[in-house]
């Protein structure tokens, strides 16, 4: 939407370090809330110990510590390859596939890097998350009364809502073939994970918050009675 549409050298390289680092980091994020579920739900007791502020600092640090990590592997491989020609970036922003588009150097060792990474990164988080779910789904079924299992479940809605859309739109960018890239689909798709599915979180997550689902009560009701 912006008039000038130019970004220097130096800007490139800082906007897709910031860009590379903090949907890893997302990633790890949304494996410690799960894991934050799990412990909560499987393990009451246990949960002021196994998620303590010790251990939510610790969480932290690593989650920007790996995604600052992948991000200068990233950074370091695709800024050194040359640039030939055009260097009219066909993105929103800089981000490592269209960067690769331009260069006129061999990009394999950097594909597979993209790929062995991000692969790393996702799979490993999604299977943190998929495992914990899996021992919450059990704890949950062993409840008795259907209120109950409804109730508890119902705390992890809004977590699961988040990683069906944050890890369907990164696995569908990421993690497929390179003879399927289309710069349009990618900007369509980089759209929806950068600004429409982080613009969504807040609502998303505060669904829990029975201000809010009262709030959005009185308003569906009050239009109904103008309508």
């Amino acid at each position: 939407l912006a008039s000038r549409k130019s970004i220097s050298f130096y800007g490139c390289v800082l906007q897709m370090f910031f860009f590379a680092c903090f949907p890893d980091a997302e990633c790890f994020i949304l494996a410690a809330m799960a894991y934050d579920r799990y412990a909560a739900i499987c393990k009451p007791l246990l949960y002021c110990t196994l998620m303590s502020r010790r251990v939510c600092n610790c969480f932290i640090v690593l989650t920007y510590l790996g995604g600052t990590m992948s991000s200068m592997v990233h950074v370091c491989f695709t800024f050194r390859l040359p640039i030939c020609g055009s260097n009219i970036v066909n993105h929103f922003f800089c981000d490592i596939p269209p960067l690769l588009a331009l260069s006129c150097a061999d990009t394999h060792i950097n594909e597979l890097l993209l790929f062995a990474l991000c692969g790393f990164i996702q799979t490993s988080t999604f299977v943190v998350i998929f495992i914990s779910y899996f021992c919450i789904l059990i704890t949950v079924l062993s409840i008795k009364s259907s209120g109950g299992r409804s109730k508890t479940f119902s705390t992890c809605a809004s977590h699961l809502t988040g990683v069906t859309l944050f890890y369907g739109a990164l696995l569908f960018t990421y993690l497929r073939p390179t003879t399927d890239y289309s710069p349009d689909t990618d900007k369509v798709i980089a759209l929806f994970y950068t600004v429409v599915f982080p613009m969504f979180n807040p609502i998303i997550y505060s669904f829990r918050n029975k201000d809010v689902k009262n709030a959005l009560k009185k308003l569906l009701e009050r239009n109904r009675i103008f309508k």
